[in-house]
């Protein structure tokens, strides 16, 4: 069977496919190994996690029956395998984005998938271009996760600030899979990471887990309730470049580490509270502020960079050299792994729905 990851660099030209993770099917015919032509054909029925308003995921979202989807010339019917839940999915549900699929929509960005025939199970019809075939040897866990999270900390480590080995960077929201991806990509380029984390339960061996990974400096928000936040650093350099992806107060102690010049990226805001510049950080410091979001970097026709860039990234995770926890959850118990992600039940692993 040929091995399929959902590339997110091409846009969706069905509905129902337009953001295809949480479905299966439930038909059992046997798997082809290539991709098919197919006229007048339809696909399988399916069941899918849709929303029809926006809001709290654990409220609007519902299992739902879907009718067979045509399968055109050129679509490829595909059995999903694996699709994870990211905040980024919650904030779409939600209505957080000012950009979002309209509704009804399905839950979900990325994932990894197998080509089936008609009648098989778990089916997604979309465009063959949309589709990049991957290594089966890579886990599965990373195939179905790698095109946002990991790919959003590469972006950003090589867009905004040129950094060489012997620099330093600053990020809140370390535990976070960027925050981890971010970590390693920059160890591999030489390149020192000063962490923040939230004070909570947990919190030291979150601290551990990160030093394992190849974080120079791990601190609590708390810890960094002094005058003079750099005097922290050690023999490190002051960061050029800091990324932020929760803003409040958060968002204020990167600013606080970035040397003169330096420049802060956001890219989320899970706080949902404001960044508040002080007048002096422009003035004195001439800090820029920039921000990042990968859907956007994607649109700009960046599909073949895309595509490569998800190759290297997964022949990191196959070495063994890019890794984070994940969850895997069958689909019947996608309420459970949506109360994780939603973090009802303290911090969790990354939740990737099995099909």
């Amino acid at each position: 069977m040929t091995a399929l990851m959902k590339s997110v660099g091409v846009q969706a030209l069905k509905l129902l496919s337009s953001a295809v993770n949480f479905r299966m099917n439930q038909c059992g015919e046997t798997p082809i190994g290539c991709l098919r032509s197919f006229s007048t054909v339809m696909s399988p029925p399916s069941k899918a996690i849709v929303y029809e308003q926006h809001g709290s995921p654990d409220s609007v979202t519902r299992l739902v029956n879907l009718p067979p989807v045509e399968v055109r010339d050129n679509d490829v019917c595909v059995k999903m395998i694996a699709a994870p839940i990211n905040p980024s999915d919650i904030n779409r549900i939600e209505g957080v984005y000012p950009v979002r699929p309209p509704v009804p929509a399905i839950g979900g960005y990325e994932g990894v998938g197998e080509v089936y025939a008609v009648g098989s199970k778990s089916f997604v019809v979309k465009e063959e271009s949309v589709w990049h075939k991957i290594d089966k040897s890579c886990p599965m866990e990373y195939a179905a996760t790698i095109t946002v999270n990991p790919l959003t900390a590469l972006r950003m480590l090589e867009d905004f600030v040129s950094l060489a080995s012997g620099d330093s960077l600053v990020q809140n929201g370390a535990t976070s899979i960027v925050g981890q991806c971010v970590i390693q990509l920059a160890r591999l380029r030489g390149i020192s990471t000063i962490n923040i984390i939230r004070d909570r339960a947990g919190s030291d061996e979150a601290r551990e887990n990160l030093k394992a990974l190849g974080a120079d400096q791990v601190f609590s928000e708390s810890q960094l309730n002094v005058k003079n936040v750099k005097s922290l650093l050690g023999e490190l350099p002051e960061p050029a470049l800091g990324f932020n992806c929760v803003g409040g107060n958060a968002a204020s102690l990167v600013l606080k580490f970035l040397r003169e010049g330096g420049t802060m990226v956001t890219y989320g805001g899970m706080s949902k509270k404001p960044i508040t510049v002080s007048t002096t950080s422009f003035i004195f410091k001439d800090l820029e502020l920039r921000g990042f979001w990968l859907q956007n970097w994607l649109s700009l026709g960046k599909v073949k960079e895309c595509r490569e860039m998800i190759d290297y990234l997964l022949g990191l995770a196959r070495d063994g050299k890019l890794k984070y926890e994940t969850e895997l959850v069958p689909f019947d118990e996608f309420p459970v792994a949506l109360d994780k992600a939603l973090g009802k039940v303290g911090r969790q692993p990354k939740q990737v729905i099995t099909f």
